[in-house]
């Protein structure tokens, strides 16, 4: 055998072998690729009934969503019908109470002197308390009757 058929031979074994190798790797490829193929296909067959069910639970929610804005709606309305009632009741009723009370002490006043026993209240307390009726009453006599109370009263009034 020459060098020159040496080294054919060599060439020959070398790329049977290179071919041989590269039919392995080509065959996992190929195994490789097919398995791809069956998760791909798993994937999207679990895929489109989960987008499916999160579309429906998205337009639930919208629909939750769109119920929560009516209930809240509705709660601010109550909420500010319960306010203008409130401020009503406390102008209709806090006027003649603050009246009440102011009389009912100058009555006890009145009747204390006439027996003799005339006293001042003693008591910070006492004080404090016929100070904050007495401004409270004032305030009642010259608040503004065009005011917010005013067009609070005729809006809940119809």
């Amino acid at each position: 055998m020459s060098v020159g058929e040496l080294a054919g031979l060599l060439v020959a074994v070398f790329w049977a072998v290179l071919v041989t190798l590269l039919a392995v790797v080509l065959v996992r490829l190929s195994r490789v690729l097919k398995e791809a193929t069956v998760l791909v296909a798993a994937v999207t067959e679990q895929a489109v009934p989960l987008l499916t069910d999160a579309g429906a639970a998205v337009r639930s929610a919208n629909e939750q969503l769109e119920r929560v804005d009516e209930i809240t709606a509705n709660v601010q309305d109550a909420a500010a019908n319960a306010n203008a009632l409130s401020s009503t009741v406390a102008a209709t009723l806090g006027g003649p109470l603050v009246k009440v009370a102011a009389f009912s002490y100058g009555v006890r006043k009145a009747v204390a002197k006439q027996q003799g026993t005339l006293t001042v209240p003693t008591q910070p307390t006492e004080r404090e308390e016929l100070a904050r009726l007495i401004r409270a009453e004032v305030r009642a006599a010259t608040a503004p009757r065009g005011g917010l109370l005013a067009r609070v009263r005729r809006a809940v009034r119809g």
